[in-house]
């Protein structure tokens, strides 16, 4: 359970982020679209996981291995809009979301069942018994 504290630093962060990967990045990615999807963040505020969500990407592993490998830089940019605001600038971490693929698959899964219609009960039928 976060505090409130480390609330509102999260919103910060992705606010943030998602600006950085929308503009000042984006030249960087390809036209993948980029998205923050969630960012939490260690009670010391010195670390920060954050989750991104692909479009138009082809290789979403491949990508996140860039924006890894781009770490520093991201940082450095999220340092110079924040620091009026943050004392510290947190290790940044990310991750795949994979929430959106998952919705996706349990949705084709369920629409691929093959429920069959209700029937109607027989009312001399003695297997549900009333009391």
């Amino acid at each position: 359970m976060d505090n409130k504290r480390q609330q509102k630093f999260s919103r910060l962060l992705q606010k943030e982020l998602g600006d950085i990967f929308q503009r000042e990045t984006k030249s960087q990615f390809g036209s993948a679209f980029i998205t923050v999807t969630r960012v939490q963040v260690s009670p010391d505020l010195g670390v920060a996981r954050i989750y991104l969500s692909f479009m138009l990407a082809p290789n979403k592993q491949l990508l996140l291995e860039d924006i890894q490998e781009k770490t520093r830089l991201i940082r450095q940019i999220l340092g110079n809009r924040i620091r009026h605001q943050a004392r510290i600038i947190p290790e940044l971490v990310f991750f795949l979301d994979e929430t959106a693929e998952y919705a996706a698959r349990m949705d084709t899964l369920i629409s691929g069942l093959n429920i069959p219609p209700p029937t109607e009960e027989d009312p001399d039928d003695t297997t549900y018994v009333k009391k």
